[in-house]
């Protein structure tokens, strides 16, 4: 057994980690929450930063107590919810939406810009390129042990150095001043920014990458857990530290980007001021940017959605499991950037509030040991807020009960969930300790 790994292996593993959570929506968000924020852009992004890199750098740390098993801390709740949610986190990160987006968005940023008009509109030109792109993931994550090596010292690096050059250009040399915010911005910028970080998945990606982040430091010779917990730790600092650096620059990008007018994505708002400050050159160089940092995403992604199923599912081999993967992820990938995201969101609206119950929960794990009731309290109080939240997003509505929603705390900034939630929590908290002083013979007859 190892004591610890070495700073090298360590420094590998926290790039790699940076990498895989690196990807479509680190690069496309940030810059649309810029544009639309305007002069409101430092209050929205600290926002944005609590979801998009306090979550995921806390699921982290999480996971890796169970030793990457999110089956594991998601039984807390109750055995069935250990089945239930960690199949919903892996089909919703995995081939439904996480994955298929990496593919629609290296596709709008690498190749879009350079079809001529006649191109533009023909669906089979996608097509191709993500036929091409999920085959090179199908065969990167043949061979997850060796991802540390080829994104933590190749592919990190090279992505890092390219999206510096891009911002440093833009600013010292900014597109122009920041612009008036938006309606959502103006009004409530910290917690809508807060919302917009659900987007980049992250919270949700960390869950399910961890399983490939605890292989990747076992298989550096560290076996013993607090070992593995500490390093974790070490690696998600350096990640986050990335992401923070990342996410601060691409807001600033957008917020002077107006001039260009206002977009629909943020892929189409980067890849404009990437035109106008470097013309076709700095396109080129951002394409390669956004490629590299989609296929790491995507091969960290199906590597640990086949690590999942074939666990879940022994029947079918690991390379089964990966190939099936990649083809579904191409065909939802084809449906395009702009209608994945309006799909997404209503589905993470409605689990993320569960994700994150967890993901606090675990951290006084040792004072609810023989208290379930607590987590089960807590999954159902956000729940059955985030579900409603979700619905509504998705353009229903429910008359007399959208407006006693309303009444709940904090509902109308789309966390309204985390009263009920405290409140499910305490009431399990009240079942346990009640059921704690049933006297015994009583529990048996019963």
């Amino acid at each position: 057994m190892k004591g610890q790994l070495k700073t090298g292996d360590m420094l590998a593993v926290g790039l790699m980690m940076f990498a895989l959570f690196l990807g479509a929506g680190n690069l496309i968000f940030p810059p649309l929450l810029g544009q639309e924020s305007g002069t409101n852009v430092w209050v929205a992004i600290i926002g944005f930063l609590v979801t998009g890199v306090g979550l995921p750098l806390l699921a982290v740390i999480a996971i890796a107590q169970v030793r990457g098993d999110l089956q594991a801390l998601s039984k807390r709740v109750h055995p069935m919810f250990g089945w239930i949610f960690p199949l919903v986190c892996y089909l919703a990160i995995g081939p439904f939406f996480g994955i298929p987006r990496t593919g629609t968005v290296s596709f709008e940023m690498s190749v879009k810009p350079f079809l001529s008009e006649a191109l533009l509109d023909k669906w089979y030109i996608l097509f191709i390129y993500t036929v091409v792109y999920f085959a090179v993931t199908w065969y990167l994550s043949l061979n997850p042990t060796q991802l540390v090596d080829w994104f933590g010292k190749v592919v990190t690096p090279l992505l890092v150095v390219i999206v510096a050059v891009i911002v440093g250009k833009a600013v010292i040399d900014p597109v122009g001043e920041f612009g008036k915010p938006t309606e959502a911005y103006a009004q409530d910028a910290f917690f809508t920014g807060f919302i917009q970080g659900f987007l980049t998945m992250d919270a949700i990606s960390a869950l399910v990458l961890g399983i490939v982040i605890v292989q990747a430091i076992k298989a550096r010779g560290v076996t013993n857990n607090k070992v593995i917990v500490k390093s974790t730790i070490t690696a998600g600092v350096i990640a986050a530290i990335g992401l923070v650096l990342i996410y601060l620059s691409l807001a600033y990008v957008g917020a002077s980007s107006v001039e260009l007018g206002r977009l629909d994505n943020g892929g189409m708002i980067l890849t404009g001021v990437v035109n106008y400050l470097f013309g076709t050159t700095g396109k080129m160089l951002l394409g390669l940017a956004i490629t590299f940092a989609c296929l790491t995403t995507s091969v960290g992604l199906t590597s640990a959605c086949a690590e999942f199923f074939a666990k879940m599912f022994p029947k079918f081999s690991y390379k089964t499991i990966v190939t099936i993967i990649c083809v579904f992820s191409l065909f939802v990938s084809n449906l395009g950037l702009t209608q994945l995201i309006k799909v997404t969101l209503p589905v993470l609206i409605a689990i993320y509030p569960v994700a994150i119950v967890l993901v606090l929960l675990s951290f006084v794990q040792k004072y609810l040991e023989g208290k379930e009731t607590v987590y089960t309290g807590a999954v159902i109080g956000a729940f059955a807020v985030s579900i409603l939240n979700a619905l509504e997003s998705a353009g229903m509505s429910f008359g007399s009960l959208s407006e006693l929603l309303q009444m709940l705390p904090l509902y109308s900034s789309g966390i309204g969930w985390i009263v009920p939630s405290i409140l499910g929590g305490y009431l399990g908290l009240l079942a346990a300790n009640k059921n704690k002083h049933v006297p015994m013979e009583q529990k048996r007859s019963a």
